[in-house]
């Protein structure tokens, strides 16, 4: 849209000029953000949230394994006696 005032066809173009310089120094600004949320999530030797529901997916598995063992297993069988120290 443009306006017989010359005038006012500069204020545009600076605005949108100052629009697309604000939305890059925002856009700017974020990524530096994450880069310094990164940089600190690896010196707390922190985890992500996927790896973290993996290694929890392998322990319920792991758990379930060990609980059908416990199930097949011999109810009675006596643990093993220990040798004494001198027999």
């Amino acid at each position: 849209m443009h306006s017989q005032n010359p005038f006012l066809d500069e204020v545009a173009k600076l605005t949108t000029a100052a629009m697309g310089l604000a939305q890059a120094a925002g856009d700017e600004a974020k990524t530096a953000f994450r880069a310094q949320a990164d940089r600190f999530a690896a010196e707390m030797d922190l985890i992500r949230r996927e790896e973290f529901d993996a290694l929890k997916a392998e322990i319920a598995a792991l758990r379930a394994e060990i609980a059908e063992l416990k199930a097949a297993a011999p109810a009675a069988a006596p643990a093993p006696k220990r040798a004494r120290k001198g027999e």
